[in-house]
């Protein structure tokens, strides 16, 4: 029914897609509807105008010839003779044409005698007394006198007729230029492009000169046919694909003109040449290289927030897309390389600091540092943004920030440090944790309201969104692990580090300075690094009126590793015992410190020294909970490493025994003896001899490794933390251990003898040196098994009565095996300052802060008191019959009619009651 469920939705979301798609569509061939009819108006009244232009001055030049007539005659209209000869061809077509041939001819007209007549004939005609009517129909002339010429009359006016055609049809186009501007009719003609390229090519090229005048013109005087340009651009930009041979410069000239005329160009225009250049990206004619080489440049240039976050979208976005199926290697090295040259452009100025008396006596320096800052600032962002989306994963974005950690400007150090140090996730995951939704608010209301399949939806998303938060912050680690691990030569980088911090330390502010610590401190101690003058620098900040010295006190045990040389921390210890841990100062201080020689001697034991190591013991006999609990913590640990330094009533048992038997902890400098074997490789060969005995020798080596790795591929891409005996890739028979039976006979001795043996015999075969490594790859399963294999060993070497060597063994075995299983945290690999602290008991408040906690509990109440009574109600009212229901005494209740009408209730009765309240249940769902 679920599945159902979700088709049926799914089928319904299709078909709103679908329809919205259609709605969309209409209104698009509506849109453009609605402009081929404004355009059509346009052209109509461009046509009526000129034909009324033409109408009108026809009759202006009618009268004005109708007006020489009645003065002169033809001599004074120009054309012909002033007189008609007989002969003339005039007088010859006058007298050839008959009246009724000529209807405009005087001979139809009324005669000169009749003025009142004539001029009324004039008046209808075209007289000057007139205006021509018909439109058209009004260029055709009347001759006015009988003895005019009336066919050379016709002639002269059709020639002037043309003449003044011709002259409205250059004004017309002239009219027609300037109400066709790209608003009106760009977008027709680019959907005209787009169909038809080739028959559209001749308007294309008017554009494009267009376009290149306008250009040239805005070079000049950048004000000038602003809003023009907007328009050509994105006309051009919308059809350079059906052009690209004529279009070939039009990106390459929009990257010039944002690049060299930035900043005399109007926030809009910026915009629009930055949104087209997008576009040209997206439809292929430019690359991404060549799109990120002008993009990059602007980010630091660009004053406009909305405008910035495009840009920085957009970069991010591209690079994205590229790298979404597989990784696009030239395009990343080109990426790099443009994020690298602009953080070292910058790498040259002069270390100011944050302080801010220096930074005010430095003035305009320092204003011109942090504006060539911007561009490191935005390629430290970038690089930041494309590690966290995981897509740039590699040694060279980690040199990018890396190289950012020694710029001058002291923003672009911070940004860098705190990539390393991860406290921008840690912000953000703090962001998010409000965001996580509230389940138990959400199941409440499930049951106090009407249970629908919508709530039961929303309550199981919302429970799967809560599920992912929680993951996401228990496997979040605050330091960025991978970062660190991918840092190119590690030790010049540290000493870089102390260097600055070192050399800019006036001019440096506490809160970067712990920042350079924390960070120096925990590369050394990850690569194990190190860096002596470091210990030297930091003895000077370890008092406990130091502001944040817990900080300070996290960074050095960081910075501590087992091969740190105890010469150079034996002062430090000192220093910190001399300051911290003495009567003189608070029990929260001593506690710090106790706390702060642990973490150092936790990483190299021979840091201390046993006269103070016995004075520090003696403060867990202390009454502050505190105090005791980090003076035990350092006595346990000497007990754990180096037992002889404590005093023989110190050392317990266990710790005794040890060096009873004669282990020692070997001195700083020395080491085990050298392997020459794989530990344990013995084992591991029985096993497989084992194996091929019982299949009697028919096992095909070959295909048994691929068969191994193929197994442990699938294991390893399974989610399951258990250990290799279920993890599916191989199972192991371990074999059955015998029960030891107890007996008082005389013979127990040589039972413990015979015990004996077997451990050593056991110890002996594990020790064995084995020729498989040069006989065989030992594939990842091969040593998962022998890790098995070992804990067996050492199990069975317990149980053959090993003593405390064996037993310590299996320890260390099983440990080991389960840090191989669990994922390390930065908990359990760096300090915290809560480590240094420790356990704090939380002081009591005095009677102002009482008040001030109860006073911000107020807050946001209309009244202080209860809204139970009448009075305070916003509208008065009595109870209901069911709230006086449920104040009820129980034997009042107990008497009422209800409960005696159930217990006298029928079988048949009790059956309806059920099968209507199972109905009403079903009914809830639907």
């Amino acid at each position: 029914m679920a599945r159902m469920r979700e088709q049926n939705e799914k089928i319904k979301q299709r078909r709103a897609d679908v329809q919205a798609d259609e709605a969309a569509f209409k209104k698009t061939q509506e849109a453009e509807q609605q402009q081929r009819a404004r355009i059509k108006k346009v052209q109509e009244n461009v046509d009526r105008s000129r034909e009324a232009n033409a109408a009108r001055k026809m009759a202006k030049v009618q009268n004005r010839e109708w007006d020489a007539d009645k003065r002169g005659g033809p001599k004074a209209r120009g054309g012909g003779p002033q007189k008609d000869a007989p002969g003339s061809p005039a007088a010859e077509g006058a007298s050839a044409t008959p009246a009724e041939d000529t209807p405009g001819s005087p001979e139809n007209a009324p005669s000169e005698a009749s003025g009142a007549d004539s001029d009324r004939w004039a008046r209808g005609r075209g007289a000057p007394g007139g205006r021509a009517r018909g439109g058209r129909g009004s260029s055709t002339l009347k001759a006015t006198k009988v003895g005019g010429s009336v066919h050379a009359m016709v002639l002269d006016s059709s020639t002037k007729s043309r003449k003044i055609l011709r002259q409205n049809s250059r004004e017309n186009a002239q009219i027609l230029k300037v109400l066709q501007t790209p608003l009106r009719v760009v977008i027709m003609l680019q959907n005209l492009i787009k169909r038809d390229p080739a028959a559209y090519k001749e308007e294309f090229l008017q554009q494009w000169n267009h376009y290149n005048s306008v250009r040239q013109i805005f070079d000049i005087n950048p004000d000038e046919h602003a809003q023009h340009l907007r328009e050509l651009v994105s006309f051009i930009a919308q059809v350079a694909t059906c052009y690209p041979k004529e279009t070939a410069e039009f990106p390459q000239q929009i990257a010039m003109l944002l690049l060299e005329s930035y900043g005399s160009l109007a926030p809009e225009i910026r915009k629009t040449l930055v949104q087209n250049l997008v576009m040209l990206r997206n439809k292929g004619v430019i690359t991404s290289i060549e799109l990120l080489k002008t993009l990059f440049p602007l980010l630091p240039r660009t004053t406009s927030s909305t405008l910035r976050a495009f840009i920085r979208k957009t970069i991010l976005a591209d690079i994205r897309s590229a790298n979404l199926r597989s990784k696009n290697h030239k395009l990343n090295r080109a990426v790099q390389a443009m994020l690298f040259g602009m953080v070292e452009r910058g790498m040259d100025g002069e270390v100011l600091g944050d302080r801010g008396k220096l930074r005010a006596a430095a003035g305009p320096t320092a204003e011109r540092s942090a504006h060539n800052g911007d561009e490191a600032m935005w390629a430290v962002v970038l690089t930041k943004e494309l590690w966290k989306k995981g897509i740039w994963n590699d040694t060279k974005t980690v040199s990018i920030v890396a190289l950012g950690c020694f710029h001058p400007v002291m923003k672009v150090q911070s940004a860098s440090v705190h990539f390393f140090l991860g406290s921008d996730d840690e912000d953000e995951d703090s962001d998010d944790e409000d965001a996580i939704p509230d389940i138990k608010s959400l199941q409440h209301q499930r049951e106090i309201k009407k249970k629908t399949r919508s709530i039961d939806r929303k309550l199981e998303k919302q429970a799967k969104k809560a599920k992912k938060k929680r993951q996401q912050k228990s496997n979040a680690t605050s330091t960025n692990f991978p970062a660190l691990q991918l840092l190119n030569d590690p030790q010049s980088f540290a000493e870089k580090l102390y260097d600055n911090l070192n050399r800019y330390d006036k001019r440096f502010s506490l809160e970067h300075k712990l920042l350079l610590m924390q960070l120096l401190s925990r590369v050394a101690g990850y690569h194990k690094l190190c860096v002596l003058g470091f210990y030297t620098y930091i003895v000077r900040y370890l008092t406990h009126k130091q502001l944040r010295v817990p900080a300070i006190l996290v960074a050095l045990a960081q910075s501590v590793h087992s091969l740190t040389p105890p010469d150079a921390l034996l002062p430090v210890v000192r220093k910190i015992a001399d300051e911290f841990v003495h009567p003189g100062v608070a029990s929260e201080v001593i506690a710090a410190g106790l706390n702060s020689i642990r973490e150092v001697c936790r990483r190299q034991p021979w840091a201390m020294e046993e006269d103070l190591l016995g004075d520090l013991v003696e403060y867990r006999k202390s009454r502050d909970k505190a105090v005791t609990a980090a003076a035990r913590g350092v006595l346990q640990l000497y007990r754990e490493v180096n037992p002889s330094m404590l005093q023989r009533r110190e050392r317990g048992k266990t710790a005794a025994m040890g060096l009873a038997e004669g282990s020692q902890p070997l001195p700083f400098g020395h080491t085990a003896d050298a392997a020459v074997d794989i530990e344990g490789l013995a084992l591991l060969e029985d096993h497989l001899q084992k194996l091929r005995d019982e299949e009697n020798g028919d096992v095909n080596t070959e295909d048994a490794d691929a068969k191994a790795w193929e197994q442990w591929e699938v294991a390893s891409d399974s989610d399951s933390d258990s250990d290799s005996d279920s993890s599916g890739w191989i199972n192991v028979d371990s074999d059955n251990a015998e029960d030891i039976v107890v007996s008082d006979s005389e013979d127990e001795a040589e039972e413990a003898a015979a015990k004996t043996a077997a451990a050593a015999e056991l110890e002996a075969a594990e020790n064995r040196i084995s020729t498989l490594a040069t006989t065989k790859i030992l594939t990842p399963a091969d040593f998962a098994l022998l890790a098995d294999l070992r804990v067996q060993a050492a199990t069975k070497a317990v149980e053959a009565g090993g003593g405390t060597k064996a037993k310590r063994k299996l320890a260390a075995l099983e440990a080991a095996k389960k840090a191989a299983t669990e994922v390390s945290t930065a908990e359990d690999t760096f300090v915290s300052e809560n480590d240094i602290l420790g356990p704090r008991k939380r002081a009591k408040q005095d009677y102002a802060e009482r008040m001030e906690s109860i006073q911000r509990g107020r807050e946001g109440r209309e009244k202080y008191g209860s809204l139970k009574g009448k009075k305070n109600k916003e509208a008065p009212s009595s109870s209901t019959n069911r709230e006086k229901a449920r104040n009820k005494p129980i034997m009042m209740i107990m008497s009422s009619g209800a409960v005696r009408g159930k217990k006298k209730a029928s079988l048949r009765q009790k059956q309806q009651k059920l099968r209507a309240h199972i109905e009403r249940g079903k009914k809830a769902y639907h």
